[in-house]
């Protein structure tokens, strides 16, 4: 054998040999280490120092954890006495966690199945849903919790150890259930759940003599265990919070154990994953790409919890991340309702049925972290009592004088996740409307069928809401859908279509196909915002649909819902809330016990209304029968107080100084309507125009601004397509400061000055 050859064979038998103990060291994914055997795997430089005659005490193991977690952990465990006391004056929540611990002490033993099928311990067959939050350990901590609150009675701690156990035999025999099931208890966001639960009861047990150094390195190696099965099963991305949140638990756990071969591997593997969903499912608009408030939300914490955790261990993390999360808190901000709630966009789930979405409590977080006074105006004087515990006291201790400052943000658009906002401002009265015109092409898993749907608050009020929802609810599908939305619709047809539970039978689900949506216009000025946008839900019946709304400033908004099809068909618009009809059927209203209300009133001649409900919703179904082409133009006015209101009795009410329907000047269309006062005219469906000595005529119907000045007229486009305008009687005629001619194309958004006498 040559030289070269026995070199290759050599480099190849220690490459071997290598791999083979590597192998033997790595932490195992399919057992937990037995405690005796846990030195073992610790890494070379620990060993050496905790290593007295070669061996390494169970005793000297656990005081050695017990000192890194005081100084890695969110809070160090030796101020749990104080930190417990100061928990229990801020927070009233002694009975909801002794009510929750109970309620899993009883609804499952500590020694329960992990595999279905099986039974409570009354008898009743155990549901998917109770399963999954069982998997998750959620109410762990509430049983940790009472530990506290019941005077220290040590079956609570036992029951956290004999549940843990449970779940070690279970590995150990393989009766538990498996992701392909839908249920799995290693599923990625089940396990990184249960490890952010699991670290939270483990650090508050750790100065407790019940909690024997035994129990505490199992419980340490079954969260390496956790770990290992995180690590192995997500080689790469894949979109959604599932694994963000198995990656930020990951994540946690290689900067609190990094004492342990391979967990270096852990943090690379974790924070690279973590970098890809915070690079691809932050959008550079700054809203998490699933478009829910409750996930981005959750997204933040996921975040957060790695964030925090190398601050701690002054661990140097990319800007990306410093970068995506603020910008996450940012946008709760820039879509927040002038109250400082926000709208319940697509799936929320924190308080079902609830019209929006307290945000205050993340708010808080976004400003102990980045001390921006714009994030301080939502903040309050203390946390979300579960963040309470993962926050140092010098965090805690800026909430005693928050400084804040009324954001800057006013109407916008976020152009990657595709909501608009319309806003007045952020006095308490001001009005906001934001509208839903995005679907993320990548998991539209939580989207609700409210394609091109409107939000909008007035007067302190929601006047047009949508409701979060509840996984478990038989008519979450229902709630889902576009008949409790504030949209438009065809004939029977719904936005969401196919729907699909999801495979452990929670009651979450799907909808396999929903409406494609197109943003042809997003223009704000001093006058008026105007958003124009189209979505081909209805195709499959042959129906072309598009929805303008404009925001006359700062007065009520306009929506125009445009229908075109070869076929007869009924054309819809559904607004919810508890509208009583006024003046059958053109207009709907509804009042708050402070008398602030808000009027729905429409400009053309429409055939019903009828009204329908459920859960104590209301909503209002306005009806255009036996058309191929129709607009609805649809006027938004909320009120101050009676006198404020649409006067249903006059033939041409006034809105606020404006005029329906009494220009000063002559304009036709075939359902020509408008809006207008003194100098601005908001004209629908327009065919021609003849203003002083100025001519307007249009290639086809068109929806247009005019504003009136000293010697020249002021055109801008609001429609949803191209037309062909022709112009006489002006003596020049310019756009964007350049001359035209007088026969142009004239696209959506596009401004013209006519020169007149």
């Amino acid at each position: 054998m040559n030289f070269d050859k026995l070199k290759i064979l050599t480099s190849a038998i220690c490459f071997f040999c290598g791999s083979f103990l590597f192998a033997q060291q790595r932490i195992p994914s399919d057992v937990v280490i037995s405690p005796e055997n846990l030195a073992q795997y610790l890494n070379d430089s620990v060993k050496n120092k905790l290593s007295k005659n070669g061996k390494i005490t169970e005793t000297v193991l656990t005081e050695y954890f017990r000192q890194k977690f005081a100084e890695r952990f969110f809070y160090d465990w030796h101020s749990v006495p104080s930190r417990f006391q100061q928990y229990r004056q801020l927070y009233d929540n002694e009975s909801g966690h002794l009510s929750r611990a109970k309620e899993l002490m009883t609804d499952f033993s500590a020694t329960t199945s992990w595999l279905l099928p099986f039974n409570h311990p009354n008898g009743e067959a155990v549901k998917p849903h109770p399963f999954q939050h069982l998997a998750r350990q959620h109410k762990m901590v509430d049983v940790g919790f009472a530990y506290f609150y019941d005077q220290k009675n040590p079956v609570y701690l036992q029951y956290f150890i004999n549940q843990r156990n449970s779940l070690i035999d279970a590995l150990k025999s393989g009766k538990y259930e498996k992701v392909e099931g839908g249920n799995g208890v290693f599923e990625v966001f089940i396990t990184g759940y249960r490890v952010l639960n699991w670290l939270t009861v483990h650090n508050l047990f750790l100065g407790e003599k019940n909690y024997s150094d035994h129990d505490q390195l199992v419980t340490i190696a079954t969260l390496l265990q956790h770990g290992e099965n995180l690590y192995e099963n997500n080689p790469k991305y894949r979109p959604g919070n599932h694994q963000t949140r198995g990656m930020s638990s990951l994540a946690m756990l290689s900067i609190l154990l990094r004492d342990f071969k391979g967990t270096d591997l852990w943090y690379q593997r974790s924070m690279s994953i973590l970098e890809e969903h915070l690079t691809r499912e932050v959008n550079p608009d700054g809203f998490q790409f699933e478009r829910t408030v409750h996930y981005h939300m959750g997204d933040i914490e996921n975040y957060f919890y790695v964030y925090q955790l190398a601050q701690i261990s002054q661990i140097q993390v990319n800007q990306v991340w410093k970068n995506k999360l603020q910008s996450l808190f940012t946008t709760l901000a820039k879509i927040a309702y002038p109250d400082k709630s926000a709208p319940v966009l697509q799936d929320c789930t924190d308080r079902t049925w609830a019209e929006s979405e307290d945000i205050s409590e993340t708010m808080t977080l976004g400003y102990l972290l980045f001390n921006d006074p714009e994030l301080g105006y939502f903040a309050q004087n203390r946390v979300e009592a579960g963040m309470f515990w993962f926050l140092q006291d010098k965090q805690l201790n800026l909430l005693n004088a928050i400084e804040k400052k009324k954001p800057s943000f006013s109407s916008l658009s976020f152009p990657d996740t595709r909501y608009y906002v319309m806003r007045q401002g952020w006095n308490k009265n001001d009005k906001m409307m934001i509208i839903s015109a995005g679907l993320d092409p990548n998991k539209p898993d939580h989207q609700h069928g409210d394609m091109l749907g409107v939000q909008a608050m007035a007067n302190g009020k929601i006047i047009l809401p949508n409701y979060q929802v509840y996984y478990e609810l038989p008519d979450f599908e229902l709630f889902k859908n576009s008949l409790v939305k504030n949209v438009a619709l065809v004939d029977n047809e719904l936005q969401g279509k196919e729907w699909t539970p999801n495979k452990g039978k929670t009651g979450f689900g799907k909808f396999g196909i929903l409406p494609k949506p197109q943003t042809i216009l997003w223009q704000s000025n001093k006058n008026y915002d105007i958003f124009v946008g189209s979505h081909d839900g209805f195709k499959n019946v042959g129906v072309d649909y598009s929805r303008q709304v404009i925001f006359v400033k700062n007065d009520f908004w306009i929506i125009k819902d445009n229908f075109s099809s070869d076929k007869l068909h009924t054309y819809k618009q559904v607004w919810q809330g508890h509208y009583t009809i006024e003046k059958k059927p053109e207009l709907l209203r509804s009042v708050f016990p402070d008398a602030m209300g808000c009027d729905i009133l429409q400009l053309l001649p429409v055939s019903q209304v009828s009204q329908s409900g459920a859960r104590g919703k209301q909503w209002s179904i306005v009806e255009k029968n036996d058309e191929k082409d129709f607009n609805f133009v649809t006027v938004i006015f909320p009120f101050n107080g009676y006198g404020n209101r649409i006067n249903e009795f006059e033939v041409q009410p006034d809105l606020k100084g404006w005029k329906v329907n009494q220009l000063s000047f002559a304009a036709e269309g075939n359902r020509f309507c408008s809006i207008s006062n003194s100098q601005n005219s908001y004209l629908l469906n327009v065919k021609k125009i003849a203003l002083k000595n100025l001519i307007l005529t249009f290639s086809k119907e068109t929806d247009i601004f005019i504003q009136e000045k000293e010697n020249a007229v002021l055109i801008s486009a609001l429609g949803c397509q191209q037309v062909l305008m022709n112009i006489s009687g002006s003596i020049s005629n310019s756009m964007n400061e350049k001359t035209i001619g007088n026969s142009t194309p004239f696209n959506p958004g596009e401004k013209i000055t006519c020169k007149i006498k």
